[in-house]
């Protein structure tokens, strides 16, 4: 075994064992496949009042812009799924990610871990962690590292394990075996397509940003579109239909993360409760929450959107 692959199957050795549950590895360079794709994206508008999307544009597309002398992009899939049925007909709904604490907080941390276990048990390596928090085309280089194929709806599926994974990244200056990209397996499904309620999926594996009911409800500071009233039901952080209905993932399974245990304190809220909330509750109740993206008053312009529909 040479060195590349014995330092490829530490890495991965380790990483199993701080909790993430698919790592793959792909060699670091220019996306030129996906350079004129995201080009047409952001002039087509579908990006919507996202605007950061447009900024950093040769970063997204080259890694070795992000960490100098890039050579290898260590993907990483983190399992968040929840299968049991958490709301009923009188509760507002969350997407599953938010359940618990802000997935940037505990993946970053593993992520360090990692990066500290490959500097004291390889050496002295430059690289960078990244959460969904850079630009970086998350998705592309996961399929890249074979840890699954670009569904329908925009997401990595892992044909054992399905699609309810954060993905992140370490970018190493370090030469490391790659894998190799697995095929696509939709077939002719169209399970998310049909589903989605904003007909948001307007190409296979293309979705407007603009019309995802993930973006209404987390990313939009505005007011919701009036001609998207009675188009959802319920959802008033994120949304999981597309994945729900998704075949491949019957093969989910339950998240083994503590720190993404939802609380007691507001799982039984009802949809008087939420409405009620004050901005000191709402504080205290989800101060490490992903819902903090959407602010207070972000939760109440969306469930006031709901209750106008």
């Amino acid at each position: 075994m040479n060195l590349k692959e014995q330092y490829s199957q530490l890495i991965k050795a380790e990483a199993k064992r701080l909790g993430f549950s698919f790592c793959g590895i792909s060699k670091a360079g220019f996306l030129e496949n996906e350079a004129a794709a995201l080009e047409k994206w952001l002039n087509e508008g579908r990006n919507g009042k996202m605007v950061y999307m447009e900024n950093h544009f040769d970063k997204r597309l080259d890694p070795t812009l992000l960490v100098d002398g890039a050579k290898s992009v260590i993907s990483f899939l983190y399992n968040y799924h929840n299968p049991e049925p958490i709301f009923g007909s009188n509760q507002y709904k969350i997407s599953q990610y938010a359940f618990g604490e802000d997935y940037h907080l505990v993946v970053k941390d593993k992520l360090k871990e990692l990066m500290l276990f490959i500097n004291e048990t390889i050496g002295e390596v430059n690289g960078r962690a990244f959460v969904d928090s850079a630009p970086i085309l998350e998705k592309a280089w996961a399929q890249k590292s074979g840890l699954g194929w670009m569904g329908k709806n925009g997401n990595i599926i892992h044909k054992k394990a399905g699609s309810y994974f954060f993905l992140s990244e370490l970018i190493l200056d370090l030469d490391l075996e790659y894998d190799k990209p697995v095929t696509d397996h939709c077939g002719s499904c169209t399970a998310c397509i049909d589903a989605c309620p904003t007909e948001a999926i307007y190409e296979p594996q293309k979705v407007d940003g603009s019309k995802c009911i993930s973006y209404f409800t987390i990313e939009l500071k505005d007011a919701i579109p009036p001609e998207m009233k009675g188009t959802w039901e319920n959802w008033i952080f994120g949304c999981d239909i597309c994945m729900d209905v998704c075949p491949w993932n019957r093969f989910s399974k339950k998240h083994e993360e503590p720190r993404f245990e939802p609380k007691e304190s507001w799982l039984a809220f009802e949809k008087k409760d939420w409405e009620e909330i004050t901005e000191d509750v709402f504080q205290e109740l989800f101060k490490k929450s992903p819902l903090k993206r959407a602010k207070y008053n972000g939760l109440k312009k969306n469930i006031d959107f709901l209750l106008n529909s």
